[in-house]
């Protein structure tokens, strides 16, 4: 075998072997799919820190004292909260958990006596009894999930160009500050984009629970928390958060349910109008189909942690491909998500 040939092989068995070494590592990251989520949650828990440090940093904070104190703020706000309105969120989450069965029961019987048939609300009736008992067996494994994201996003918060140098390290050195540039971009999006929606998540539980108190509806409280919760999930989480008060309204009279049917269009109205254009005009807006098939292609991969972090993770994903993909690679000019609104 003379040289040429030997050197033809070594080629061959080179890159044969880097294929193989990437069809591995698709498949660890496959296999690991919900810990990289889990971890890129942390992520998010981070950026949140780090855009409160970035407040006291203006007051001449040093950077540590300033995550430090970014933690205690949160902590304290949370358990402020807890004190406060704690044991209400708690009797009304309770007084919930109880009615929203006793509601479907009762419209069923309502609607059953106006000549529909009993076995068109069994499915109904089985899915809300599942749906309790879900939450009921998943509610410790998410609690446990909850806390490992937090103490990792506190990790991240401390020290985030420790983990963001070790992330460039592994491209060849001449594409590190591309990538690092990309790494600054897709954090500062996020960063606008967590506070913009942080803000709507606010308006929108302010104006759901005023309403429901004005009208009567039972269990007002914890009604409008959930739907400031779940307005963190785009489309889906809105829809989630009237079911159960509509099925509470219901169960009160029909009056009471058209107005909370009314008053959950008109807060998605105001949010869809009024809160987010607002919100945007200084932080990030993602197309709309971008985002409902994000949330289709999260919540079939992750099941529902990914549509909790698909709305985030679109952002990050949006900002890297025009950022490494369109601009770099295809040199095409095009604007990049809250680039023109970098924080200091």
């Amino acid at each position: 075998m003379n040289s040429a040939q030997l050197m033809t092989d070594k080629v061959f068995v080179r890159r044969t072997l880097i294929v193989v070494a990437i069809l591995a590592l698709f498949a660890l990251a496959w296999l690991l799919r919900e810990v990289l989520l889990m971890v890129f949650g942390a992520v998010v828990v981070a950026t949140l820190f780090r855009a409160l440090a970035s407040l006291y940093q203006r007051a001449k904070v040093p950077e540590g004292a300033a995550v430090g104190l970014s933690v205690l703020t949160v902590v304290v706000i949370v358990g402020g909260a807890i004190f406060l309105f704690g044991a209400q969120f708690l009797s009304q989450a309770q007084d919930l958990s109880s009615a929203i069965p006793q509601a479907w029961a009762t419209i069923r019987e309502q609607l059953t006596s106006l000549g529909i048939p009993a076995s068109v609300f069994q499915a109904g009736g089985e899915g809300i009894s599942g749906l309790a008992g879900n939450v009921a067996m998943t509610f410790g494994t998410g609690l446990a999930d909850a806390l490992l994201i937090l103490v990792g996003g506190i990790f991240l918060a401390a020290s985030p160009k420790l983990y963001r140098i070790g992330a460039v390290k592994l491209v060849p050195e001449e594409r590190r500050g591309q990538l690092w540039s990309a790494f600054e971009a897709s954090g500062n999006a996020l960063r606008l984009w967590l506070k913009a929606q942080l803000l709507t998540m606010l308006l929108v539980g302010t104006v759901t629970g005023i309403g429901l108190w004005l009208i009567g509806v039972p269990s007002w409280f914890a009604l409008a928390l959930l739907a400031a919760l779940l307005e963190f999930v785009p489309y889906v989480g809105p829809i989630a958060a009237a079911v159960p008060a509509i099925l509470i309204a219901a169960s009160v009279d029909p009056q009471t349910a058209l107005l909370t049917i009314g008053l959950y269009i008109l807060v998605q109205q105001l949010e869809g109008y009024v809160f987010s254009p607002l919100m945007q005009q200084w932080a990030v807006d993602l197309p709309g189909a971008l985002l409902l098939f994000s949330l289709l292609a999260c919540g079939t991969l992750f099941g529902a942690i990914g549509i909790i972090f698909a709305a985030p993770l679109t952002v990050v994903l949006y900002v890297l491909v025009k950022k490494l993909y369109v601009r770099e690679a295809l040199d095409t000019a095009t604007p990049i998500p809250g680039e023109d609104k970098k924080e200091e």
